[in-house]
């Protein structure tokens, strides 16, 4: 008994040491790319060379190799390691989250080199403060061509404004609906019109577009504690013309699906803001606008091995007239130079829905355009 003991005390020994040499081996990261994981520590490292507005996820690259020469690159601008301070230097060469540049590339790198790369920890974090404010939460830098969440800025502490091409939930070419909000202490109203410049470019399954035919007005609140839910209610000055409505469904009523806003609806949402992949925006949702049923997902400047993109994905399983329908974003940043290396994304944007004949298809596809005004809360 008493050798067993001493058998397994050595082994455990064993194994110990042989993992602190295998440590010791393991040769320290050098020359990397950092994740865009930490706001705070990437505008503090552009701060210090007085970069202004530093950009939360700007490409950074730091070259440790040559003990003479080292630099950090801030969006192609090489700046000494010098430069910077002690402390953030420290915070630099030891940053958890570094794509190794020299990392030997093979031919199953292009399967395995996301899943290496994808840090399970901060695949959710808590989402910013301003996200989670019933009065601020509207502030809001992004503007977007299709759909999604509205463009808002504060004008003074919580009184601002916002405005919205489509609805918070539409896809491509999918409505002529524009709207403008004013904002104070959690409350909001404004007025809705219509732009037809961009239903008029799709010239096929229209049988499920949306339509607003008139001006019309929305009054809106979020429930304080939170920005956990917002009821809102949607009406039209004046009654629709039956002449604008034959207009708009066209000849074919029998497989139109057309939905014209001609009436009062109460609406709402209950979302939770939350912050995928070092998002700086993001929330989940599920709710009720314009007698139509909604469930998502929503997220802006998400990070994942090295790239910046957002995303978004919006079900509408039941309406009061249209078929269901799935609408899915996907817009990359950092493709264009200067200042649209973090201000621009584009990519493409799909509606997956019955067409004209009836049939599972892309009922909508274009590309979608967003603009970044400022830096992210």
């Amino acid at each position: 008994m008493r050798n067993k003991k001493l058998l397994l005390i050595v082994l455990v020994f064993i194994f110990s040491a042989a993992g602190k040499i295998n440590a010791q081996q393991e040769e320290p990261v050098r020359y990397f790319q950092m994740e865009p994981l930490d706001d705070s520590l990437f505008i503090k490292i552009q701060q210090e060379v007085f970069i202004d507005p530093p950009d939360p996820k700007a490409e950074i690259i730091a070259d440790l190799r040559d003990p003479n020469n080292q630099t950090v690159s801030i969006k192609s601008i090489i700046y000494p390691f010098l430069a910077f301070k002690p402390e953030t230097r420290a915070r630099i060469q030891t940053f958890p989250f570094k794509l190794n540049l020299e990392d030997n590339v093979n031919f199953g790198s292009v399967f395995t080199r996301v899943i290496e790369r994808l840090k399970v920890r901060k695949i959710f974090s808590p989402p910013t403060a301003y996200q989670i404010s019933s009065t601020l939460q509207y502030i809001n830098p992004f503007m977007q061509v299709f759909g999604g969440e509205r463009f808002g800025m504060s004008i003074k502490n919580d009184i601002g404004i916002s405005i919205g091409l489509g609805t918070p939930y539409s896809g491509p070419l999918e409505t002529n609906f524009i709207e403008g909000d004013f904002h104070i202490v959690g409350f909001s109203g404004g007025v809705f019109s219509f732009d037809n410049i961009f239903t008029s470019v799709k010239k096929v399954n229209n049988n499920n577009n949306l339509y607003a035919a008139g001006i019309g007005y929305q009054l809106a609140y979020v429930i304080p504690f939170g920005n956990f839910l917002q009821v809102s209610y949607t009406d039209i000055f004046s009654n629709v013309s039956e002449n604008t409505i034959t207009k708009l469904k066209g000849a074919d009523t029998i497989n139109s699906h057309i939905k014209i806003i001609d009436g009062p609806s109460v609406n709402w949402e209950f979302r939770y803001p939350i912050s995928v992949l070092g998002s700086t925006r993001g929330k989940i949702y599920f709710g009720k606008y314009l007698n139509e049923w909604h469930v998502g997902y929503t997220g802006r400047e998400l990070s994942l091995a090295g790239s910046t993109f957002d995303f978004r994905f919006d079900a509408m399983p039941k309406s009061d007239i249209r078929n269901p329908q799935y609408v899915i974003d996907f817009m990359v940043q950092k493709i264009f130079d200067g200042w649209g290396f973090s201000a621009l994304a584009v990519g493409p944007s799909a509606i997956i829905g019955k067409d004209v004949n009836n049939r599972i298809a892309f009922t909508s596809l274009f590309m979608n355009f967003r603009i970044k005004v400022g830096t992210s809360l």
